[in-house]
């Protein structure tokens, strides 16, 4: 697993768009700092670059995190979730790309607890990684690599192989949303 952790961070270091299996299901991504990567994965999925993507983080780099409830959920859950808060909000926020956000300033941000994989890649980057469904724009997400359209696989810039590491639930995280009064909304269970 070394060297495939190693191949995949140095693709994300060049700025190129990875295939690769985190603690949900198969993704895409790229460095999470990078403007053009980010533009890259938008335009491999066909996706409109309004709708905001995810960014997978080590758990380390949250434990400061002054979000009261959102850092327990990130830190402590069982269950993969994602929590959409305010890029100021993060540690390194000021290191996600511009064109990363939602417009209302805000990411979602969930640690792949599930997936030793993801946690060595995202400890020797040191840096954020874009984690979005390995599909194109509308299409159903892929729970194993089967299930992954051929002509994604051809266009990302690396692709983890298959035997590289097991995805963990087979289906998406769950979202949820920090709201400016602390409350959270589910916005998918």
């Amino acid at each position: 697993m070394e060297q495939v952790v190693d191949k995949t961070v140095e693709a994300l270091l060049a700025g190129r768009t990875v295939l690769y299996p985190t603690d949900t299901i198969w993704g895409v991504g790229c460095d999470a700092t990078q403007a053009t990567a980010v533009e890259a994965v938008y335009a491999l999925k066909r996706r409109d670059p309004h709708k905001s993507m995810l960014v997978l983080a080590a758990p380390e780099w949250l434990e400061g995190m002054d979000c009261g409830e959102a850092a327990k959920l990130l830190l402590r859950s069982e269950r993969p979730t994602t929590v959409v808060l305010p890029v100021s909000a993060l540690p390194f926020g000021a290191l996600i790309a511009a064109n990363l956000p939602a417009d209302d300033g805000t990411v979602g941000v969930r640690i792949p607890l599930g997936s030793e994989f993801c946690l060595s890649v995202l400890r020797k980057l040191e840096r954020p990684i874009v984690s979005t469904s390995a599909n194109f724009s509308g299409q159903p997400s892929p729970a194993t690599h089967a299930d992954i359209d051929p002509e994604l696989v051809r266009a990302v810039g690396y692709a983890v192989p298959d035997a590289a590491g097991a995805c963990g639930a087979g289906r998406t995280s769950r979202i949820l949303r920090l709201n400016p009064d602390g409350s959270i909304t589910t916005l998918r269970p």
